[in-house]
């Protein structure tokens, strides 16, 4: 059974607030998915869920109590998926998986869908514009990181890049192949411990517009489930999230529910 966990952390200079409660959003909009597409029954009162308690006025102790907690769910479940947040928290989430994976013996492999590269020079607590690039400066193989569908990058993130070689796969790439470049970036983690963060703003704003820097031309809401769907297949694959919802301003719930679907799949 997967493991469910809210983790409401949030480190974007004010940015990102409307996205401290979307891990319940999702989970209550979750109660309206019976099933996911491979014919698996959805009964949320069973699946194992739990939140994260955060002081987000302290990033510090913030970033320690996800590090520390995360740490010991994946050392005690096969699986998990951890429901944000902004991406900031991936910066934590990540550093505990590559805990994991150095004192498991196993090599980590970074799956990451993104709009944008999140490799702004990093703060002391690394935002969410900086968390990737702050995670590869302490230590995650720059070689185990895929980049997904980013579209939007900053000079300085262009620079980093291409000086750590990191692999990244465009949306023209996977629009115009979606079933070979899928298989491409499933190859990508084959045979390493997987983790596969996902940032909403990945998708088009026409099917996912709450969130924090949406950008035009992403993936359709199609697209990220049948990705996302075969990706769940993978048995090496450790860790999920699913991070960037604006829980408080999407009115309509087209995000939330999107955010629920996607999760529904990996179940």
């Amino acid at each position: 059974m997967t493991k469910i966990v809210k983790v409401p952390g949030i480190n974007a200079l004010g940015k990102t607030k409307g996205m401290r409660n979307s891990g319940n959003a999702v989970m209550n909009e979750l109660k309206n998915i019976y099933s996911n597409e491979k014919g698996v029954v959805i009964e949320p009162e069973l699946l194992d869920f739990e939140e994260i308690n955060l002081n987000n006025e302290n990033i510090e102790e913030q970033e320690d109590a996800i590090f520390q907690r995360s740490r010991e769910i994946m050392e005690e479940n096969n699986r998990v998926a951890f429901l944000g947040g902004d991406h900031s928290i991936s910066y934590a989430t990540g550093k505990a998986f590559l805990d994991y994976c150095i004192k498991k013996g196993k090599t980590p492999c970074l799956i990451v869908f993104d709009a944008h590269p999140d490799c702004m020079k990093p703060m002391k607590n690394p935002t969410h514009e900086e968390w990737l690039r702050a995670l590869i400066e302490e230590g995650f193989p720059a070689h185990g990181v895929l980049l997904v569908g980013a579209r939007n990058s900053d000079r300085e993130e262009i620079k980093f890049l291409a000086e750590n070689n990191i692999k990244q796969i465009n949306l023209n790439q996977l629009s115009n192949n979606p079933e070979e470049t899928t298989d491409m970036i499933m190859e990508f983690a084959s045979g390493d411990e997987l983790y596969v963060s996902f940032d909403i703003d990945c998708v088009d704003p026409a099917f996912a517009p709450s969130t924090g820097y949406p950008e035009a031309g992403g993936l359709t809401g199609r697209q990220a489930c049948y990705i996302l769907g075969r990706m769940s297949l993978m048995k090496n694959l450790k860790a999920l999230d699913i991070v960037e919802i604006d829980s408080e301003n999407d009115g309509d719930k087209k995000t939330i529910k999107l955010g629920a679907k996607i999760l529904a799949e990996f179940l």
